[in-house]
């Protein structure tokens, strides 16, 4: 087995003006519908959750990049979630990765950046 691990930091600034620049195509293109939803519900501070995700789905690339090439993933083939107690978790979309034991996430968000770190035990 074999350990890999990503991180990414982003500004949250950068996140907002790619949303607001680009009337949604950016939303469309990143985030899946789950995303979205999740986001917009946090009213005020939905740039710091769009921005930990995108920061998130880095990390995973970072992390899987020499097996993500081969199995063509896009940036809506890996998705954030939480799970009942709120943890963050990925989801692959329409994507088996069978390399992937297991997969954990940390995610981290203040007034000017959001940060990401993905740990993946390969089998």
């Amino acid at each position: 087995m074999q350990i890999a691990c990503g991180t990414d930091i982003i500004e949250i600034s950068r996140i907002k003006e790619s949303i607001e620049n680009t009337n949604e195509k950016f939303l469309e293109k990143i985030y899946t519908e789950n995303e979205i939803k999740y986001c917009e519900s946090k009213n005020a501070n939905k740039y710091q959750h769009y921005a930990a995700r995108f920061a998130a789905k880095e990390a995973v690339f970072k992390a899987l990049s020499k097996y993500l090439e081969e199995n063509h993933v896009e940036w809506k083939n890996i998705e954030v979630l939480n799970d009942e107690h709120g943890r963050p978790r990925i989801n692959f979309v329409n994507k088996e990765l069978e390399e992937i034991e297991s997969i954990d996430i940390s995610l981290s968000h203040c007034k000017g950046y959001a940060v990401a770190n993905v740990t993946v035990l390969l089998k």
